[in-house]
């Protein structure tokens, strides 16, 4: 008897493990992609209304358009995986290249708005050692624009593009984490979007048995790209507070 209930435990355990997987193989993405919806939502919650809908003064009117090409990116990302969960490839495919030209505009926006905001808040607001944060800003344009061409170019290996768009959205979410006060306070923000890109290498890990491909070449540029900007923004060392000043035209 009691080895009959052994059996019967260890096919359920089975049942249950074999569910999990297929679970984390069908709505993984799109189940990141609702968190990513959410962490963005709750994060921006806290500074959109005193620092964009009713700043004194007003911002400059380029934030406004970069935040709604932020927040498009985020619809976007809910709506491409929920398409591909439901099996619409083709319509996929099509808003795919909306989204290519959405995340190009984003590339030149964040470089620009970067740039523009940085010299608001030191000649309009006095505020000071804003300009240090520059390089974290940079970083993740050139990560998140890096990542997305690339996945436009393996746009026919799934395997591979998928894993590009997700690695990123995840780098954006520094905007968000960011505004997470404890977070923000300690510059954990990087750590936090990691976490995000690690539990994708552990979702391959459980559902195929190892770890996509992409993650062992672009995670390891990412953390290294993102140590060198926290290194620019922490240290700031004469060279690139010098070159922050040439950008900046301060």
């Amino acid at each position: 008897m009691a080895v009959g209930n052994v059996g019967i435990a260890a096919r359920s355990n089975t049942s249950v493990t074999r569910g999990f997987k297929t679970f984390l193989g069908r709505y993984f993405y799109f189940c990141m992609a609702l968190l990513m919806g959410a962490l963005s939502l709750w994060g921006f919650s806290h500074t959109v209304d005193a620092r964009l809908l009713h700043a004194r003064p007003p911002r400059p009117v380029l934030l406004w358009f970069h935040g709604v090409a932020f927040s498009a990116w985020i619809v976007l990302f809910i709506t491409q995986s929920a398409l591909v969960r439901v099996r619409k490839v083709s319509v996929h495919r099509t808003l795919g290249w909306l989204g290519a030209a959405l995340a190009a505009t984003m590339v030149v926006s964040g470089f620009v708005v970067s740039v523009v905001m940085i010299r608001f808040d030191v000649t309009v607001l006095n505020l000071k050692n804003v300009a240090r944060f520059l390089p974290i800003l940079w970083c993740d344009m050139f990560i998140f624009g890096a990542c997305m061409a690339l996945a436009i170019y393996f746009r026919k290996r799934p395997e591979y593009h998928r894993r590009l768009v997700f690695m990123a959205s995840c780098q954006l979410m520094q905007a968000a984490f960011v505004r997470f006060h404890y977070i923000g306070f300690h510059d954990l923000f990087y750590p936090a979007l990691d976490v995000l890109i690690v539990a994708g290498m552990l979702r391959d890990l459980v559902v195929d048995r190892r770890v996509g491909k992409v993650y062992l070449y672009v995670f390891p540029a990412m953390i290294a790209l993102q140590a060198f900007a926290s290194y620019l923004e922490r240290v700031n060392p004469s060279w690139w507070k010098a070159t922050t000043q040439t950008i900046l035209g301060l």
